[in-house]
């Protein structure tokens, strides 16, 4: 969608194809026995981003979608019953973690400064930068030297923080982009400095009202849309694109294609390899996935008020969750989720003295040898029995509406190779000029956007992608 306005923004006719119900890919909205769940992100950071679409057009966000700032941003449960509330001001966040620490309080301030740097190079130099030549990567080889990029945020938040239950939930972020915090490039830790300029959001209404917002835009503008239309290859004459074709045999033409789908899937099953260069079929070949996802969307008859927007609840074994998700390819014994309560925020998303939840598991993907017609339901049991004896007593006396989705919904709806919840893993080998480039990768006049290509997954990943396109396609010349 933001690669749509900004194109129509510079000229061009656009028809936007989306296999989906509704707008917004897989920021879909489910309604089920009176209760609203948003599916995709639910974490709205550097809302510039979004304020720039509107912009594009003389239009003010406000006039479309209401923000709502968060406190606190996250809490984090622990197995040992501790709680810990991240967000707020710098000093908040620092008294908040020397109750863990005192010495973690200064080490914090020092994270936040090192982000900062992360932050400066990471996101304000390279998240809008074109990555299609490999002359740019090089040029940034000195910068990522410098910050001791080879790290992973583990090993970043680790040489500031002492308490492993700190580090544990500094080093979370890579989690919400697909990757894991002991092997993910420290890059991504300029996610706390990102956090603390703009802080996280919830649209009012939800992710939902937001891809609204942006429908309504596009729809003023001109733009037109055709949902649950599927796309099954893209069109090559003459080395260029020139349209693509639909599942029912309809050829669209195109002066340009801008693709949003999953990259494994769009060189793998949409464009024939004859038309594809060594790099990216070598990229495809070496690629390394993300975890699964799986989400369990419920509603109960009463409410939680103690439960905050968003929380982090880590199991007693953190790291071997995440060895058991990344590299033994199995749901373990123990569990960590994130668990979405969106009406702490508004109470549209559930009838009245009712709320609204979704808790996502990280699991394998579908590359695991995992049977997921009898692991679905037994992962349900377990996040239901662990939640009630924790954090949401009497749950399982209080749930109303419940359903779930596996890595084999990712693959079937979204069209995501193996269920990746993120397309591929955010490894340094798998970033800038090592990702799928925003410039297709053979033919010409074919672009790509998403959490698939540079610079990432998450809402500022993948509206960075679509200012990308804005500098590499020519505007119209009237």
């Amino acid at each position: 969608m933001a690669a749509a306005l900004r194109l129509k923004a510079k000229g061009y006719d656009v028809l936007l194809v989306d296999r989906c119900k509704r707008h917004g890919g897989r920021a879909q909205v489910f309604e089920k026995d009176g209760f609203r769940h948003d599916a995709g992100p639910t974490v709205i950071t550097a809302p510039f981003l979004i304020e720039e679409l509107f912009g594009l057009f003389g239009r003010k966000m406000a006039d479309y979608i209401e923000l709502i700032e968060l406190s606190p941003w996250y809490r984090f449960c622990f197995h040992d019953g501790t709680q810990l509330d991240y967000g707020g001001t710098i000093e908040d966040t620092q008294r908040a973690i020397a109750a863990f620490n005192a010495d973690d309080a200064n080490g914090y301030a020092a994270l936040v400064e090192e982000s900062q740097r992360l932050f400066e190079v990471g996101f304000e130099e390279l998240a809008d930068c074109p990555f299609d030549r490999f002359s740019k990567m090089l040029g940034t080889v000195p910068d990522l030297l410098r910050l001791r990029a080879d790290r992973s945020v583990w090993r970043l938040v680790a040489s500031h923080i002492r308490d492993d239950r700190v580090r544990q939930a500094l080093a979370v972020q890579p989690l919400l982009v697909g990757g894991n915090p002991f092997d993910t490039t420290c890059i991504y830790g300029l996610i706390h400095y990102l956090e603390r300029r703009w802080g996280i959001h919830f649209v009012r209404g939800g992710t939902g009202a937001l891809v609204d917002g942006l429908a309504k835009l596009m729809t003023e503008n001109g733009i037109v849309s055709r949902l649950e239309t599927t796309v099954t290859n893209v069109e090559i004459r003459d080395g260029a694109a020139c349209g693509v074709k639909l599942d029912n045999g309809e050829f669209l033409p195109a002066e340009i294609v801008v693709s949003n789908a999953d990259p494994m899937h769009l060189y793998g099953s949409m464009i024939a390899s004859r038309y594809q260069n060594a790099s990216v079929r070598l990229k495809r070949a070496r690629a390394k996935l993300s975890m699964g996802l799986f989400v369990l969307f419920f509603g109960t008859d009463r409410q939680y008020p103690d439960i905050v927007h968003h929380t982090i609840w880590i199991g007693r074994h953190y790291r071997q969750v995440l060895d058991d998700v990344f590299h033994r390819q199995k749901v373990g014994d123990d569990l960590s989720l994130y668990l979405h309560r969106p009406t702490a925020s508004d109470a549209s998303f559930a009838p009245p003295g009712c709320d609204s939840f979704y808790a996502l598991v990280p699991v394998p993907n579908l590359s695991a040898n995992i049977d997921w017609t009898e692991t679905g339901p037994a992962l349900r049991e377990r996040v239901l029995k662990a939640l009630d004896a924790s954090i949401l007593p009497n749950l399982k006396s209080h749930i109303v509406s419940d359903f779930f989705m596996t890595p084999e919904d990712f693959e079937r709806d979204y069209l995501s190779v193996a269920g990746a919840g993120f397309s591929i893993a955010p490894l340094f080998s798998q970033s800038a000029w090592f990702r799928f480039h925003n410039r297709g990768e053979g033919p010409r006049n074919l672009y790509l956007v998403g959490a698939g290509t540079h610079p990432g997954a998450g809402i500022p990943g993948v509206l960075s992608s679509a200012k990308v396109i804005d500098k590499l396609v020519p505007s119209v010349i009237a």
